[in-house]
This record gives structure tokens, C-alpha cells and sequence, in this order.
């Protein structure tokens, strides 16, 4: 009788150490969720004050002046969308037809696996290095123009390309493969198993790996800077190979200027607006995929 209650006692007192346990750290998640959240709220809500009385309707559609009052953004602004479309219109299906073919088609041999294991490393190569490839390929080797957006889009699709393939990757490997047996088992061929069965359930991840890959590739500046675009042009885009710059390439070039109005309003307005339109972007993306889920 006394041992049984000693060993009640001691699971009592497990228990509770094991509960003051999950609270514990149950708290210390939620502070640092909290110290993110509120480090990007009073970083975003400084730089919303600083933009008050900058960011208005002849900011967005006027050409960069050295008066800061005259300052505008629009330019940049169609460059950097000019430059999304591209590198979207070039890395979704690239990435898309590699993850397929590595999932679906390669066998698992050691050519296999050194292609995964380079996209992997490939993934991790800082910025600046594609900048130095796409100078060397697209502007040297191709000519296709210094700082032009046909350079300024495939050098920036280089660097998110194995981003894309690997999430793709991951969402084609995620489809089960009683799905894919079922395919076959009705008559369809690979193709057709990959078209109408593995392809629709693996959108949704595929399009959430593009969504982020676009989000890092809207903000890259180093490797624009390697393919000489220019961090001012005071006209818009009227072919793929007219020079082009870009909203972050803009904003770097407003914060080296020496007035206080450049470095801190006119650089605070075009950084809200950055902001806007890449949650804007993000936003369409997200509603299409949302979209195609309930679809499927």
C-alpha cells in the first residue's frame, strides 16, 4: 500500500514537472513570435511615417528628378514588372518540367542524385555570383545587351530557378503514390498519370515554392548591379532590350544622395510602394492558387 502510494507520488510530480515543461516553453515560443512581429511592425510602421507626404499619385507616375519634391518612381516601377513577368514566364515552366523529369521519369542512379545534390548547392549560391554568370552569358557571350530586361530577367531566373525545382520537387513527391498506381490500373500512360492525376494535386505547393521565390526575386539588387542595369532611367521599357532599372536598384541609388528628403522621405515612399506591389503580386498569386485548389 505504501509503495503504491510513493509510486502515485512520484508520477504526480512527473506530471507536474512535465506541465510546468510545456508551459514554459509554450511561452517561449509566443515571445518569439512576438519579438518578430513587433520588430516588422515598428520597422514598417517607421517607415509608413517617414512616407507621409511623399508617396502621392505624382510619385508613382512621374520620371526621378534631383529635386526631391519632383521625385518620381515610375520607371523603376515598370521595370521591376517587367522584370517579374519575365522571370516568371521563364522559371515556372523550367522549374516545373525539371522537378517533373527528376521525380517522375530519372532514375535513381548517381547521375540522379549529383543533379539534385548540385540544385541543392545551387540553391545556397549567394546572389552576387549569378550576377558575375549572367554578365559573362547573357551580356558577354549572348549579347543581349548591358542592364537590358531580357539580361536583368534571366540572370535573376538563374538565381531562383533551383529554389522553384526543389519546391516543386517536394510538392510532386508529396502526391501519394496509391494515386499514381490507381492511374495506371484505369489505362492511363505516364503522361496522362502526371497531366490529370499527380500534376493538379501538386499545383498548390508548386505555386506557394514559386509565389516565395518571386518575393526574394523582386528585391534583388547585387545581381542587377554585376549586369550594369542602371539605378536611374528617367523613361519606360519599350522593348525587351531597352535598358531597365529597378525599384530596389532606384531606392539604393535615392539613399546615397546627400539631402535628408532623399534618404529618408523619398526612400520611405518608394519602399511602401515596393512593399505595396509585392503584396500585391503575392496576393494574385495566392488567390489563383487558392483557387485552383478548391478546383481540384
Amino acid at each position: 500500500m505504501a509503495a503504491d502510494t510513493q509510486e502515485a507520488s512520484v508520477d504526480s510530480g512527473f506530471g507536474q514537472i512535465s506541465r510546468t515543461k510545456d508551459v514554459a516553453f509554450r511561452l517561449l515560443a509566443l515571445a518569439a513570435t512576438l519579438i518578430g512581429i513587433v520588430s516588422l511592425a515598428a520597422l514598417l510602421l517607421n517607415v509608413a511615417v517617414d512616407a507621409v507626404g511623399w508617396l502621392d499619385w505624382s510619385f508613382l507616375t512621374n520620371p526621378p528628378h534631383p529635386n526631391p519634391n519632383n521625385a518620381g518612381f515610375l520607371p523603376a516601377i515598370v521595370g521591376s514588372i517587367a522584370i517579374m513577368i519575365m522571370i516568371a514566364l521563364v522559371t515556372f515552366p523550367l522549374g516545373v518540367g525539371a522537378a517533373i523529369y527528376l521525380e517522375e521519369y530519372a532514375s535513381d542512379g548517381y547521375l540522379t542524385r549529383f543533379i539534385q545534390l548540385n540544385i541543392a548547392n545551387l540553391a545556397g549560391v549567394p546572389s552576387v555570383v549569378y550576377g558575375l554568370l549572367g554578365l559573362g552569358l547573357f551580356v558577354g557571350l549572348f549579347n543581349i545587351g548591358y542592364g537590358s530586361v531580357l539580361a536583368a530577367a534571366f540572370t535573376v531566373a538563374l538565381l531562383i530557378l533551383p529554389i522553384v525545382i526543389i519546391s516543386a520537387q517536394e510538392a510532386i513527391r508529396s502526391v501519394p503514390d496509391s494515386q499514381r498506381q490507381a492511374s495506371y490500373g484505369m489505362g492511363a500512360t505516364k503522361w496522362q498519370t502526371i497531366r490529370n492525376v499527380v500534376l493538379p494535386r501538386a499545383m498548390p505547393g508548386i505555386m506557394t515554392g514559386t509565389i516565395l521565390a518571386l518575393g526574394r526575386a523582386i528585391g534583388e539588387t547585387a545581381p542587377l548591379i554585376m549586369i550594369a542595369a542602371p539605378t536611374t532611367v528617367f523613361g519606360v521599357p519599350n522593348s525587351l532590350l531597352s535598358k531597365v532599372s529597378a525599384m530596389p536598384l532606384q531606392i539604393y541609388n535615392w539613399a546615397s544622395y546627400p539631402q535628408t528628403e532623399f534618404q529618408y522621405g523619398v526612400v520611405a515612399a518608394g519602399v511602401v510602394t515596393l512593399l505595396v506591389i509585392l503584396l500585391t503580386i503575392n496576393s494574385v498569386a495566392i488567390i489563383i492558387r487558392n483557387r485552383y485548389q478548391q478546383r481540384t
